[in-house]
């Protein structure tokens, strides 16, 4: 879990704040305490010394005024005597001054030297000069360290101006109480801090501590742990946020777990899916492919797609671009085809948006349509052929029979020949149908198979031999068949004519003097049979069309033996039914071999009757 500051941690912010705050408060209370208390003491010093110094200004200006006779003491005497009555710990001297600014007397004996003397204090001066008292002026003797205040009150008759007192008083006395005061004040302030950060610590912590419990629940929650409940320490107002906390870490658990869920069924979906799928961002970046969408274009690895534009992915880059594709409503067919194979993609577009209609991306479904293409291809192929087929008779029995309409009937040596190719040509799309019918039932597993167990070498022999004997070219049949007895359980009249198709073909191929072999090879749980002519050859690229339907390697020449092209496509499908394969090699100028497999069973001589 994350460390938080010591400066950032709410804690520590809600004592700081919270000290400041009383701090301040002190602080501003001690000031104005300080400020007044010290305003008081001096008004109280200033009025004190005012009061004495009426005092003094009267007996002074009661000795001033009196007339003397020669018993009575001398001024000097008087006002000394005046003077020491008023001698106090907070005045250090007072002394009386004439209106001609000479010294008459002082109350310090050490200061006599001064008596008679011209006083040269300018606040002296000045206050006899205006008749008006100074202010209370406050200096710093350097001589003892002591504050001190002098003040100069003017003695008068009326209006007239006959002296001063000087005064100068000890105020330092003042300033120590207030600096004890203020000791009193900063150790107060100091065990109210302490009392403070201490009440402030517990408050901060009864606050913050849910506040933190949230705090990490909100990182397990970043982290997906759902599990966590913040605890619930009253029903204040941080109260019912972990309460509401808590019910939100529900909610967000259920959410999580419903898209975790919608997330492994789409990637379920999207893995088990035959079709590929591409997702795109609002850039036409790819950001999502599965596997199917991989293997149809044939990328190795997501990484070499991913951020990709979608139309270079594929390959549209040239013809269009992203916002094209957004507005695509068919489906677009992307051949990747080469010479030696077909290869067809059929893309759907669709896209993403939001409720606003802010489009977020753009979904494209890959379907292969490569075999779907071929269907269509073979359909189209297999309707022409067979209209093809069928009008060269048709189209010769019409003019045979506009001739026969036209009078050619009554020529007895014409007609019978035109009867006889007219028959020939409706026998030829008798077969021609039939065999359609025979495909037509097979393609939809119509087998209708007649099984029975058969030894196969006497099978293949009594085929083999009943064409030998019908046979009218000069051709040898040469037979590599084994000795075992090889035991099958087939349809045979199904595979009587699948062999006959294969027979037939090698005699219509092969040259006078020729060779035809029939072999058969045993293997662990099927045989082969291989029927190889020595005629003209199939090309290799050819080689596996002749199954196809209507296929012909000599187009002219099959036709005009009969044939309708159809016979090795039943062969196939015949084997096929019967649990085994077919298939050709060839080489063009030296022949042509047919395989087939059969399953079989090997049974000990004596158990075959």
């Amino acid at each position: 879990m994350q460390k938080v500051g010591i400066y950032r941690s709410i804690h520590v912010k809600f004592v700081l704040i919270y000290v400041l705050l009383i701090l301040i408060a002190m602080q501003i209370i001690g000031l104005y305490f300080v400020r007044e208390l010290e305003s008081t003491l001096k008004t109280n010093f200033t009025t004190s010394v005012a009061d004495r110094m009426s005092l003094v200004e009267f007996s002074v200006r009661e000795e001033m005024l009196k007339e003397r006779s020669e018993d009575d003491p001398t001024l000097e005497e008087s006002l000394r005597n005046v003077l020491s009555s008023f001698d106090s710990q907070d005045i250090n001297e007072i002394r009386v001054i004439n209106s001609h600014s000479r010294i008459l007397a002082t109350n310090v004996l050490d200061n006599k030297s001064m008596i008679g003397q011209r006083s040269l204090d300018d606040v002296v001066k000045r206050t006899i000069t205006s008749g008006m008292p100074s202010e209370n002026n406050i200096y710093f003797d350097k001589s003892t360290g002591h504050r001190i205040m002098v003040r100069v009150t003017p003695i008068k008759n009326g209006d007239e101006v006959i002296g001063a007192i000087f005064l100068d008083a000890n105020i330092e006395k003042m300033f120590k109480q207030m600096d004890e005061i203020n000791q009193i004040l900063a150790g107060g302030t100091a065990v109210s801090l302490t009392i403070t950060v201490i009440l402030g610590i517990f408050i901060a912590q009864t606050m913050t501590r849910p506040i933190s419990d949230m705090r990490r629940q909100a990182q397990e929650m970043a982290k997906g742990n759902f599990s966590r409940k913040v605890r619930v320490y009253g029903d204040d107002e941080i109260g019912q946020l972990a309460v509401a906390f808590n019910h939100l870490t529900g909610r967000l658990q259920e959410s999580q777990e419903s898209t975790e869920g919608e997330r492994r069924k789409l990637t379920s979906v999207l893995e088990n899916m035959t079709d590929g799928v591409i997702s795109t961002d609002r850039k036409g970046r790819v950001v999502l492919i599965n596997e199917p969408a991989l293997h149809m274009l044939g990328i190795y690895s997501e990484s070499h797609v991913l951020n990709r534009p979608i139309s270079s992915v594929l390959g549209l880059e040239e013809e269009y671009t992203f916002e094209d594709l957004a507005q695509q409503k068919e489906s677009l067919a992307l051949d990747f085809s080469t010479r030696e194979k077909p290869y067809i993609l059929r893309a759907s577009f669709s896209i993403t948006q939001r409720e606003t209609g802010f489009v977020n991306g753009l979904i494209v479904v890959l379907h292969d349509n490569t075999e779907q293409e071929k269907i269509d291809m073979e359909r189209r192929e297999f309707v022409s052929n067979v209209s093809h087929e069928l009008r060269t008779p048709l189209t010769t029995m019409r003019s045979y029979l506009e001739a026969l309409a036209d009078g050619a009937w009554k020529n007895e040596e014409i007609a019978p020949s035109f009867l006889h190719v007219t028959q020939t040509e409706t026998e030829r799309m008798i077969r021609l149908v039939e065999d359609l019918l025979k495909l037509s039932r097979m393609d939809s597993q119509d087998y209708d198979l007649n099984k029975e167990w058969v030894e196969f070498n006497q099978f293949f022999n009594f085929i083999i031999d009943r064409f030998e004997l019908s046979k009218s070219q000069n051709v040898n049949f040469r037979r590599l068949l084994p000795q075992t007895d090889l035991f099958v359980e087939i349809d045979t009249d199904k595979m009587t004519q699948v062999i006959d198709n294969i027979i037939s073909n090698a005699l219509k191929y092969s040259p006078d003097g020729g060779d035809i072999y029939f072999e058969i090879s045993v293997l662990e749980k099927y045989f082969k049979v291989m029927i190889t002519d020595e005629g003209m050859g199939i090309s290799p690229k050819n080689v596996k069309r002749i199954f196809d339907r209507f296929y012909r390697a000599d187009r002219a020449r099959s036709r005009a033996m009969g044939g309708t092209g159809l016979g090795l496509a039943i062969s196939r499908e015949m084997i096929a039914a019967h649990g085994g394969e077919i298939w050709a090699e060839s080489e063009e100028g030296k022949g042509t071999t047919i395989y087939f497999t059969l399953p079989f069973e090997l049974q000990e001589g004596g158990e075959w009757e």
